[in-house]
């Protein structure tokens, strides 16, 4: 029976990785566009290209963690050995050296191709440890849970406190540079204390073994229709999120302003990227609430269905809302139902991949858990890959102007709308076609687990 600790434990994992990944997805478009000086080109490509790595290294951390054999278990000691590593990676993507164009482009790549090995290396791992620390469908879907309520809670911490942490230290530098780096110093630090912590605070309850080639790990992987399908559904909702996300700073900084302020009685807050984003990173732990309710009375497949139907039709409306003082409120409150249902789908997708490890487990024999959640984060990462190199050409192809200080065109604000509305929605929809397919309903699942119980004790014996 899994304890609360061991949940929370969990939990801190994902906030660690959530926090390195807000802050890429949301922030590092305009880092390098705005502050590091690369063209809205040389950063799509930059964003795009890095991600081709991503696609070899996470099949290839999942073989080797699913290879691995420790006193700790084969997934849970990659949070102990990567965690250091990972905070100092993240610390040198934020760095921006003294040399000239073409050396701060090869140091963009070199940091940042870095970056994501290092991520995986971490990541890959703590996934697939969804998969070994209980054999209960539900019990996964409750671990995967408080995964994305400490996930979003971290990302809350990061997103809410960046600018505030990069304007106190331009304050004190009078850099603008050097503060983005000393900020993503504080948040490495934070994020490497959840590792550890993830690490002492959990276990692995089965000892599944891989007793078979690579190649048929392989071949069992691409004949995985469920595998398949839920590649599309994870790489649409990342895409979903990251192209809103990646878009705020610019909306804000151009669309409505670096800051306004929204009256609440006597009381006036400023309203900015941070706070909205922020603000969503809160709503989705609600979401996260509402994931397990939902998914057992609806099943996995039908929650995931309607609550990218409602996206869609949410994110169509945001288009039409004012830039007046009423609209940035109906702005606020539309962040907020969007990212409650945001919230609900991201622990569906990491439940429903344990779904299809026990799948393939039972029909092939085949106990690739690491493998088959390398792919979601391989996923993932291609859905910020593309969300962040859309944007930056969209942008391009709206006439955007990166020149500080710089008035951008009507054309250009448009722009930037649609992409905070119509082709979020677009992604939704394309999610809620691809998911359709998928054939592990409610039933199928029950039936799943239960051969599965008796095929691992007669193992075990």
């Amino acid at each position: 029976m899994a304890t609360l600790k061991e949940k929370i434990g969990y939990g801190f994992g994902d906030m660690s990785s959530s926090m390195f990944w807000k802050i890429f997805s949301y922030y590092l478009p305009i880092f390098y566009s705005n502050i590091y000086g690369l063209t809205l080109e040389d950063t799509a490509l930059l964003l795009l290209v890095t991600r081709v790595w991503d696609a070899v290294s996470d099949p290839m951390m999942g073989i080797i963690a699913d290879r691995t054999h420790t006193r700790w278990g084969k997934y849970r000691p990659y949070l102990l050995w990567v965690a250091l590593p990972f905070a100092i990676c993240g610390v040198l993507l934020f760095t921006t050296p003294d040399v000239g164009q073409t050396g701060k482009l090869v140091w963009a790549y070199i940091t940042y191709i870095l970056m994501m090995t290092v991520y995986t290396g971490i990541n890959v791992p703590y996934g697939a440890m969804l998969g070994v620390m209980t054999d209960d469908s539900d019990t996964k879907t409750v671990f995967s849970s408080y995964r994305m309520f400490f996930a979003y809670s971290g990302s809350f911490i990061a997103l809410f406190a960046w600018e505030p942490l990069c304007n106190c230290f331009r304050e004190h530098t009078g850099s603008q540079p050097a503060s983005w780096q000393y900020a993503m110093i504080v948040v490495a630090f934070i994020s490497m204390l959840g590792f550890l912590l993830s690490f002492t605070m959990t276990r692995e309850r089965i000892k599944s073994v891989s007793t078979v080639s690579i190649g048929k790990d392989f071949r069992s992987l691409l004949s995985n229709t469920p595998w398949w399908i839920l590649i599309g559904a994870a790489l649409c909702s990342n895409l979903f999120n990251t192209v809103r996300g990646a878009t705020a700073a610019y909306f804000f900084k151009d669309y409505i302003g670096d800051g306004m302020f929204l009256n609440l009685g006597d009381l006036s807050i400023l309203f900015y990227a941070g706070l909205f984003l922020g603000v969503g990173e809160v709503a989705n732990m609600v979401g996260v609430v509402l994931t397990v309710p939902l998914s057992r009375r609806l099943g996995k497949k039908s929650t995931y269905i309607s609550t990218m139907v409602a996206l869609a039709f949410l994110s169509i409306l945001f288009f039409y809302l004012p830039l007046s003082p009423l609209g940035l409120w109906l702005m606020l409150i539309m962040q907020v139902i969007i990212s409650v249902c945001t919230g609900i789908v991201s622990p569906l997708i990491w439940s429903m991949y344990a779904d299809v490890s026990d799948y393939a487990e039972l029909r092939d024999g085949t106990a690739s858990t690491g493998l088959i959640f390398s792919s979601s984060s391989m996923a993932q990462k291609f859905g910020g890959a593309f969300g962040g190199a859309a944007v930056m050409w969209i942008l391009a192809t709206f006439g955007y102007n990166t020149e500080m200080g710089a008035v951008q065109t009507p054309e250009a604000l448009t722009g930037l709308n649609l992409l905070m509305s119509w082709i979020p929605a677009a992604v939704a929809i394309l999610a809620v076609t691809v998911v359709y397919f998928y054939p592990l309903t409610k039933d199928k699942v029950a039936e799943i687990d239960k051969q599965l119980k008796v095929i691992r004790k007669d193992q075990q014996e």
